[in-house]
């Protein structure tokens, strides 16, 4: 996928030249609720200590974990997010990282634990970052 260019016309004034379109690519994203604050803390600190580094040796160029706003149905839900820079990316990762990072993770929260995990995949159609 290749980048697009802006087309500075249609920006206001104050950021012609500051945005540039970044690259296209897939997001994938794990969601995690918790029935548990504990539990929570030890899945984020999990992550920040390894997890996301395997995900990024596996092929995605960029990871975050964010807390989601707490609704009353879900308290405690978080999401870790990984950008890969093509499906190809993606399908390698899926391939040949994921099965044993996802097992490894199942292994430590599984859903007896209160823990309820979902995956997203979608792909950037648009992406605007400030320079």
């Amino acid at each position: 996928m290749a980048a697009h260019s802006i087309d500075d016309s249609r920006l206001p004034l104050g950021l012609i030249g500051v945005l540039r379109l970044v690259r296209m690519g897939i997001v994938y994203t794990v969601m995690a609720e918790f029935d548990d604050l504990a539990v929570a803390s030890e899945w984020v600190h999990w992550l920040q200590n390894g997890h996301l580094a395997e995900v990024l040796q596996g092929g995605a160029t960029h990871a975050m974990i964010v807390r989601v706003d707490p609704t009353d149905r879900h308290p405690l839900r978080f999401e870790s997010r990984y950008r890969f820079p093509s499906m190809a990316a993606f399908i390698e990762y899926e391939t040949k990282w994921a099965p044993k990072l996802r097992a490894e993770g199942l292994a430590k929260f599984p859903a007896s634990r209160g823990v309820r995990m979902t995956r997203q995949l979608a792909e950037v159609l648009t992406e605007l970052s400030a320079s």
